[in-house]
């Protein structure tokens, strides 16, 4: 399994998304480290599907599909309280939950 957090450079939220994806990862006891890829090219996004930094993949996946165009962007998430740089910790859990089988998760 591979968790990886995508990110531009400079991108003000990718440290605080490192953390909160850690913690969801850790939450839901799925036993893996994240990787941290900054993209910097359009080539690179398009290549990824990059939709924007923070972007949160698990297996290869975004974890919160998008039809906007690959580009090196930032990235905004809808929240209870409006938008925001990175999902809410609850948002990102359930997101995982729902690509993932109970069977892959470490105890």
């Amino acid at each position: 399994m591979n968790a990886e957090l995508l990110t531009i450079p400079g991108c003000p939220h990718a440290a605080p998304a490192l953390e909160l994806f850690s913690t969801a990862l850790e939450l839901e006891g799925i036993g893996v480290s994240v990787t941290v890829r900054e993209i910097s090219t359009e080539d690179q996004a398009t290549a990824q599907s990059f939709r924007g930094s923070p972007t949160f993949t698990l297996n290869g996946a975004d974890l919160f599909p998008s039809d906007a165009d690959p580009a090196v962007t930032c990235r905004v998430y809808s929240t209870p309280d409006g938008l925001s740089g990175q999902p809410t910790l609850d948002t990102l859990r359930r997101n995982l939950q729902s690509r993932l089988p109970s069977a892959n998760r470490s105890a």
